[in-house]
């Protein structure tokens, strides 16, 4: 998709987000269109699908808006090719590494989360009767007296 050009109801279905979502992250300033057609529809490009994927991913993992548009200020600019100090790339980094740390918080927290679930889902199984594994009959025969 070199360059390619897509209307939001693309980026929608490749990002499974919705497209009220995606107006949002817009409003909130997480995302704008890289073009407008000649008509006004937003234009989209497969940058703009890589910034939706990092939004949805932040997002699962609890990050307010405010925490996002920080982010990606940061890797914005980072990733701009501007000349910098070595300072203030630094600076930047600490934030990346901030953010890293963060979300490494949020995903022991979920393994943990997910423990107590698979364990829960485990005590529900015992207390079912355990069934035995049905043989199933051949075509057309009939079922007959146990």
């Amino acid at each position: 998709m070199n360059g390619k050009n897509m209307q939001i109801g693309e980026i929608a279905a490749r990002t499974e987000l919705s497209l009220r979502t995606i107006r949002n992250y817009e409003d909130a300033g997480l995302l704008v269109p890289s073009a407008r057609s000649q008509g006004g529809l937003r234009l989209y490009t497969e940058a703009d699908v890589d910034r939706l994927m990092v939004i949805r991913r932040m997002k699962l993992l609890g990050f307010t808006l405010d925490g996002m548009c920080s982010l990606l200020k940061v890797t914005d600019c980072l990733d701009s090719g501007e000349e910098m100090s070595p300072e203030k790339r630094e600076a930047l980094l600490d934030r990346v590494r901030d953010f890293e740390e963060e979300a490494r918080q949020q995903v022991a927290e979920l393994r943990s989360q997910l423990t107590r679930a698979e364990a829960f889902a485990a005590t529900l199984s015992e207390r079912l009767p355990q069934t035995a594994a049905l043989t199933p009959l051949p075509v057309g025969a009939e079922p007959g007296p146990a």
